[in-house]
């Protein structure tokens, strides 16, 4: 399934609202499903409010797809170049000493199994990949 939304914060709920709908009709876990919805909806808000700066001129996509085995995001956007593999991240402890940031990136990678990303003609494309259990 493929979606091309607007830069808008709205988009990234109907980008989350259909991978619910795809997860539920496709049977992936609820557990995995909710992971992965959250996972969209950080990285799609960082593509928004980042890269496109919220223009709604401006359009991302999105990309579902399930092989039995795994599901796996594709987000593409033509804004800045941004490697978020390398971006430092909060280790998931609180600490008041600790500068604001990183949260997003680590609920991602707690969500998934690969976060692989590439520029690609001008783009930034990351794939998320979340394996799933034999009966996923």
């Amino acid at each position: 399934m493929k979606l091309e939304l607007q830069g808008t914060p709205e988009e990234v709920m109907r980008a989350v609202e259909a991978l619910e709908a795809y997860g539920e009709e496709k049977g992936i876990p609820a557990k995995i499903l909710f992971g992965l919805t959250l996972a969209l909806e950080e990285c799609g808000s960082n593509i928004v409010n980042h890269a496109l700066k919220r223009d709604p001129d401006q359009t991302f996509t999105v990309t579902f797809e399930h092989t039995g085995t795994q599901v796996t995001l594709e987000l593409r956007d033509q804004g800045i170049e941004f490697d978020p593999t390398i971006a430092p991240t909060s280790d998931g402890i609180a600490d008041d000493d600790e500068p604001p940031g990183g949260w997003g990136i680590f609920l991602v990678r707690k969500n998934t199994d690969e976060l692989n990303y590439r520029r690609e003609n001008g783009e930034n494309v990351l794939r998320l990949i979340k394996r799933l259990g034999q009966d996923g």
